[in-house]
């Protein structure tokens, strides 16, 4: 696994770009009512433990969707730039966000009892409940 990738990005008016350091090219899918509902769809992101550099950050909006998280849009074209916990550095970001997409890799689905049934992906994946996910990140 390489460690430390780095990747630029932006939204799509190009208002905010965004540098981020990767520890790999791993994808995870958030099939959550609030991910489905906030982009239409599930999110596909990649996890940075590492802080995001963002430029433009007078039109990053911020909409705390609950008491642990928080997520990042543009002010101009509204593009969702990143889910974030409040507490503890981690980010998911959009990986659409970011160049060089050849080089991802669809492993990992979360809130996966959250899923509709009409859609599935073929790839095989680590496949992980909400309660799974919180368990990860609170160490219970």
């Amino acid at each position: 696994m390489q460690s430390n990738i780095e990747h630029r990005g932006s939204c799509l008016c190009g208002e905010v770009q965004l540098l981020t350091h990767l520890d790999s090219h791993h994808v995870a899918v958030c099939h959550c009512s609030l991910c489905r509902k906030w982009g239409g769809g599930p999110l596909f992101a990649v996890e940075s433990k590492n802080e995001v550099d963002f430029q433009g950050t007078e039109h990053i909006a911020i909409f705390s969707s609950s008491e642990w998280a928080e997520r990042g849009f543009c002010k101009q074209c509204g593009t969702h730039l990143f889910y974030r916990l409040k507490e503890g550095g981690h980010y998911a970001i959009p990986v659409g966000l970011l160049e060089d997409n050849d080089q991802w890799q669809l492993e990992e689905q979360i809130f996966i009892e959250q899923k509709p049934a009409f859609y599935s992906f073929s790839q095989a994946t680590r496949d992980l409940t909400g309660e799974e996910v919180f368990a990860q990140h609170t160490g219970n």
